[in-house]
């Protein structure tokens, strides 16, 4: 059976608000149930940075008059993770989604690794740092909150993964490696621990505008001289279309899909260029020494 639906022209779907700042959308328009995560959902952010992660909550909170709480940790170290996974539970008696957000809708790097370089000048520190936050760290935030709440009482993990190890995109060996690592992890945690009633999934943007990497990447340039062309939805993304999939992926619109990495990239790995001499010309050769 075939089932067919008329919605105005493919080519021409509206795409849904956004902004270009770091800060909360002023008005939204749904395209899942309101009640979609049962009346929303109050949340825990962490990082390293406790100064930031306070501007960000009282933004969160303003935005959606829901309870933000933000808790300083270093996903490296696991007994930061154990604490702070403990101070949550002890403010909200429970956790029903974990998602990690290291890629953080960077265009063209992800958040442990925000550069590009050749493998060749690449420091064995740099390259160790990125696999250090990316793999461990969502390793570690896993394991903690499995063993500390899921493991008895179910839920959902959402990764935010990459394309880049998909056909060895240049001058990413350390993001690509990273997040490839963590595709795997995303496929092994949903085996082992689905019996517990836990699904694991992750999301893999393409070029997001409106974030840093965008901006501080090339995602302007990019933009002004016709290199999106390259993409079948010929456009970078938006935020609201990234949180869109990451929603469908932690609520129960997703409920018997677990292992899947949802690409959201507009087609971009696909088509776009991967000419080392090209990339070669937007970035220098020096060391990543982190």
């Amino acid at each position: 059976q075939h089932g067919f639906g008329m919605a105005g022209e493919a080519r021409n779907a509206e795409v849904p608000e956004d902004v270009e700042t770091d800060d909360c959308l002023t008005s939204y328009s749904y395209i899942y149930s309101p009640d979609l995560l049962k009346h929303g959902c109050d949340a825990v952010i962490g990082s390293r940075n406790l100064e930031k992660l306070i501007q960000a909550s009282k933004k969160l909170t303003a935005a959606t008059g829901r309870h933000c709480l933000p808790l300083a940790l270093d996903v490296r170290q696991p007994e930061t993770v154990i604490a702070a996974i403990e101070e949550a539970l002890k403010e909200f008696g429970k956790i029903d989604i974990l998602f990690h957000s290291i890629y953080r809708l960077y265009a063209l790097a992800d958040a442990a690794g925000n550069f590009l370089c050749p493998a060749t000048s690449l420091s064995f520190n740099a390259f160790r740092t990125v696999m250090e936050i990316d793999t461990m760290g969502t390793f570690n935030t896993s394991k903690v909150v499995y063993e500390k709440w899921f493991k008895d009482h179910g839920g959902c993990i959402v990764n935010i993964s990459a394309t880049l190890g998909y056909r060895g995109q240049a001058l990413q060996v350390h993001a690509g490696s990273a997040k490839a690592a963590n595709d795997a992890m995303t496929r092994h945690l949903a085996v082992e621990w689905g019996p517990s009633g836990v699904r694991v999934n992750s999301l893999a943007p393409g070029p997001i505008s409106g974030t840093e990497g965008y901006r501080r990447l090339g995602g302007l340039s990019a933009q002004t001289s016709g290199m999106f062309e390259t993409i079948p939805l010929q456009r970078a993304g938006s935020k609201t279309e990234m949180a869109h999939g990451v929603l469908f992926l932690a609520s129960q619109a997703s409920s018997y899909v677990t292992g899947a990495c949802l690409v959201a990239d507009g087609g971009s790995w696909l088509t776009s260029a991967n000419s080392l001499p090209a990339l070669l010309g937007i970035t220098s050769s020096k060391s990543a020494k982190l």
